[in-house]
């Protein structure tokens, strides 16, 4: 299973943030959401992401308290990405190695979307239960050579 393909299945939609966004807001959106991550996009152009884990970092070097910070503020500027010919099993390592729930996909420098651990997971977990059926369905209709 190729990384286009959990694309295809989790679909297309992207939640994004400008650097200049209050993080308050993006912490919003994100809850609202129930994503973890989010696009930092400037110009049209990717400019980094923000997830869960900035915003924990940032509430414990400030006291808990996020008034007056930027998204801009935390985002990780240069974020570890994907690419949608990129296998799977590739794509787990990359993110086990890089301790990175979210990774954006990018094709030519045009951002096709966010996968997420969870993605990962279920496109698995699919692709699994899909082969089950069929090794069943095979093994179900295996010539019986005792009748021949």
């Amino acid at each position: 299973m190729q990384v286009r393909e959990i694309i295809r299945l989790k679909g297309g939609t992207l939640y994004t943030a400008t650097p200049q966004q209050s993080l308050v807001l993006a912490v919003d959106t994100m809850a609202e959401r129930d994503v973890g991550s989010l696009v930092v996009m400037e110009s049209g152009k990717m400019v980094g992401m923000v997830t869960f884990r900035e915003v924990m970092q940032a509430l414990q070097k400030h006291a808990s308290r996020l008034d007056g910070l930027t998204v801009g503020e935390v985002m990780v500027c240069d974020p570890v990405t994907a690419f949608p010919d990129m296998e799977a099993n590739e794509l787990r390592r990359l993110m086990i190695d890089k301790h990175s729930r979210y990774l954006p996909v990018l094709e030519d420098g045009i951002l096709l979307g966010v996968i997420s651990f969870l993605d990962v997971a279920k496109a698995v977990l699919e692709e699994q239960s899909f082969e089950n059926k069929m090794l069943k369905s095979y093994i179900k209709n295996w010539p019986d050579e005792t009748k021949a």
